[in-house]
């Protein structure tokens, strides 16, 4: 049903393409940055006798590739949207899921993308990925924590692992 909505508006309102235009906007303002690699491997070096330190830097690889490619692919819909990049197909399916409230496949596991694995829509969707975001940013900053949130884990595997 969704694919069968109408792609063009009427009346006074706002544009499908300035919707999504706007709604990427706020996205790329609340992705984070991404994890500085060099500052985490040195206050948190790879040890045998300090597993979570890998954890920790393995998971701040595994953000990093979701955050830059977030980054880049909202710039890019947003420069398509009014034409000064050409809409590809991977913009335009970008720009669908991003009106239709669905996160783009090109960010979700199991399709293309590099991101972690969630049924949400995509404002939800984004809120968690940014309390993903932060509680590794408190490890890194306040060091290790006392509890872990084991769903916010990209690799919880990886995080079992090194408690053994």
């Amino acid at each position: 049903m969704i694919a069968m909505q109408p792609k063009v508006s009427t009346g006074k309102g706002k544009s499908r393409e300035e919707q999504i235009g706007e709604m990427a906007k706020f996205l790329q303002d609340r992705t984070p940055e991404v994890f500085d690699l060099e500052k985490v491997s040195k206050k948190y070096p790879t040890a045998y006798e300090e597993s979570m330190n890998t954890v920790l830097f393995q998971e701040c690889v595994r953000y990093n590739g979701l955050l830059a490619e977030m980054k880049v692919s909202l710039a890019k819909v947003q420069k398509a949207l009014v034409g000064e990049l050409v809409m590809s197909q991977d913009l335009e399916k970008m720009s669908t899921s991003i009106y239709d409230n669905q996160v783009p496949i090109m960010w979700c596991q199991g399709g293309e993308g590099k991101g972690f694995l969630s049924l949400k829509p995509l404002a939800s969707w984004i809120q968690d990925c940014n309390d993903r975001i932060k509680f590794l940013t408190d490890w890194f900053d306040n060091g290790t924590p006392i509890s872990f949130w084991i769903s916010g884990f990209f690799f919880p595997q990886a995080f079992f692992t090194g408690t053994q």
